[in-house]
């Protein structure tokens, strides 16, 4: 399907679309009768009310829209479908193109005179209803009055990210992750998060299988067109054996990840996908830059553009900031030469009544973390008994505080030129030490606190970007009894917040309004769901979720399988008490999963 503009032949032929449409919703002849008026198309209304079409390979113009009026505010004037071709996403592509076009025209603002009828699903995409209007064909008959607000366009990180263009997303969390230790076994399953390296995916690949469906179901809420994914690729031959193959109810184990960058020496070693990625001269995103990336992209790797992934040199960085930024707080870090010299310090800390964070030097999602508290009598026995990660460690001051929010992170991106550009600053969902999740929006954040951690973010993203980084990056924060935020380390690479800043972003521009975007990478499921449950389960949870007025996209399936399975999911809704309800009931949606077997 296409979306084009309409031609002015076609005025005749698109208004008696436009009258089967209503008729699909059960009028009479006479109401149509009386109608027809008011909704013929005329050839001299195609340019004036900027008409386009929805066109189907097969089955031909299957929808018409129009944008009217002129910026700031305007209006859906229609917005009508094929009878035939009503749930196959028509509707929605006509929305987007047309919200997107009233964006770039610079309209703030547009109206809808929803049909009764059809309100719901404007509302499912983000209007907000504000009244009724008379509807001029019938005296006495008023319509639902939807409005949907515009963010500005700018120039801002999205297209210093892409140039406002689609891109290809390659999913290396291994890849990455083993440059610097052991990868996580959960690697494969977390790599789904690529999906969300830009607002608007063109291409997606991906070291394990993932449902055929999945790219359809989120793009149906986020307005893309096709995405090519490429699966499987660090697979053996046949389902492997260990993680959800998530076509059947087969149960697969992987063998552990090799070092080395394996999923993107996987694109390389396959020449027709290169020349399939040739040929679309699109923007490749990895999860993280290695020297296989470099290798596929043609974008040396700098031999210092990592340095600061090490929590040893993020935190050097931060101290030597830190007289410029007195509004934030660098905790006191000591680098033990020997584990030994580690314990006898933890001891020492112990009886001083103190706790203290054991480090990794490198470590991604709170792995390689343990914080070793003030237990009063008896501290340190259970201190001898706490296991210390392995390899070197380093100690750190905890940061005492019960200021919400306790874990901010400050996301931003150092473009080709060396440029910082800033993102924004998220909310975290830590438990203990384990990152669980992001919320992004308006009013997360205090503006105090935000403003600060923006500040000291950028000034770590001029350092970083004068040492080589090219790329996304993030600061993490916690927010210590004083209120003032103390940074605890640097990612140069795609996080889990990221993916909350694109959605967000891609919300906004597709369906108006300042979208409030929660990120939850790990929801329990109650049974394990092979794939055609999964999809059963995430269409009517989906729906469920629209229902009030939210969005739903799963953004970790292939772990419904799993021999614990769970789902990771991302919500949207434009306030918190509509994001609050939309994850109560994913988690009990997922809980309830098992009750076919045990009832």
């Amino acid at each position: 399907m296409r979306i084009r503009p309409a031609r002015t032949d076609e005025a005749a032929a698109l208004t008696e679309l436009v009258l089967r449409s209503k008729a699909h919703w059960g009028y009479g002849v006479e109401f149509l009768e009386a109608c027809r008026a008011q909704l013929t198309i005329r050839p001299d209304d195609i340019r004036r009310r900027r008409v386009v079409v929805a066109e189907d390979a097969d089955s031909g113009v299957v929808g018409v829209a129009s944008l009217e009026g002129t910026a700031p505010e305007g209006s859906l004037g229609l917005c009508f479908v094929e009878p035939a071709a009503i749930g196959r996403g028509v509707g929605r592509a006509l929305y987007f193109h047309v919200t997107r076009a009233a964006r770039e025209l610079g309209f703030a603002r547009l109206t809808i005179e929803a049909d009764p009828n059809a309100e719901p699903f404007y509302r499912r995409l983000g209007a907000r209803p504000v009244g009724r209007t008379a509807f001029g064909s019938l005296a006495g008959r008023e319509l639902p009055l939807l409005e949907v607000r515009l963010p500005p366009r700018t120039e801002g990180w999205t297209q210093a990210w892409t140039a406002g263009r689609r891109a290809v997303h390659l999913g290396n969390v291994a890849g990455f992750q083993s440059q610097f230790g052991p990868v996580s076994p959960q690697a494969a399953h977390y790599a789904c998060l690529a999906a969300f390296l830009s607002p608007y995916p063109a291409v997606l690949i991906l070291p394990a299988a993932v449902p055929p469906d999945w790219t359809d179901l989120i793009g149906r809420s986020l307005g893309w067109g096709p995405v090519e994914v490429y699966d499987g690729l660090t697979e053996p031959p046949g389902p492997p054996d260990g993680q959800a193959d998530c076509r059947t109810a087969r149960v697969i184990r992987p063998a552990p990840e090799a070092q080395g960058d394996r999923l993107t020496r996987a694109v390389l070693s396959r020449p027709a996908l290169l020349r399939r990625l040739d040929s679309l001269d699109l923007p490749l995103l990895p999860w993280g830059r290695t020297p296989a990336v470099a290798e596929l992209t043609g974008v040396p790797l700098d031999p210092e553009a990592l340095r600061y992934e090490s929590k040893r040199a993020s935190h050097e960085l931060f101290t030597r900031l830190a007289p410029a930024h007195p509004e934030v707080r660098v905790p006191d870090q000591w680098q033990p030469a020997t584990r030994r010299d580690a314990a006898r310090l933890l001891r020492m800390r112990a009886r001083a009544g103190l706790t203290t964070v054991v480090k990794t030097e490198h470590g991604a999602g709170g792995s390689g973390t343990v914080v070793i508290r003030d237990q009063g009598p008896g501290g340190l026995s259970r201190l001898r008994r706490s296991p210390l990660p392995r390899g070197p460690v380093l100690l750190e001051e905890f940061v005492a505080g019960v200021t919400e929010p306790r874990d901010v992170t400050f996301d931003g991106l150092v473009d080709a030129d060396g440029r910082v550009h800033v993102v924004g600053v998220a909310v975290m969902d830590v438990l203990g030490t384990a990152y669980r999740g992001a919320t992004v929006g308006p009013g997360v954040v205090p503006s105090a606190l935000a403003e600060s951690v923006a500040r000291f973010g950028a000034a770590v993203g001029e350092r970083i970007a004068a040492s080589g980084h090219r790329g996304w990056f993030d600061v993490d924060f916690v927010t210590g009894s004083d209120g003032r935020p103390a940074p605890t380390e640097i990612n140069l690479r795609m996080t889990g917040p990221s993916v909350a800043f694109m959605i967000k972003a891609r919300l906004d521009e597709t369906r108006g309004g300042d979208h409030l975007v929660r990120s939850v990478d790990h929801v329990p499921l109650g049974a394990r769901l092979p794939g055609p449950a999964l999809s059963a389960f995430l269409r009517e949870t989906t729906a469920r979720c629209a229902g009030i007025d939210a969005v739903l996209l799963p953004s970790i399936p292939t772990a419904a399988f799993a021999p614990a399975p769970y789902l990771g999911i991302v919500l949207a809704a434009h306030t918190r008490e509509r994001l609050d309800a939309a994850e109560a009931l994913v988690r009990a949606a997922a809980r309830d999963t098992g009750r076919v077997f045990t009832t």
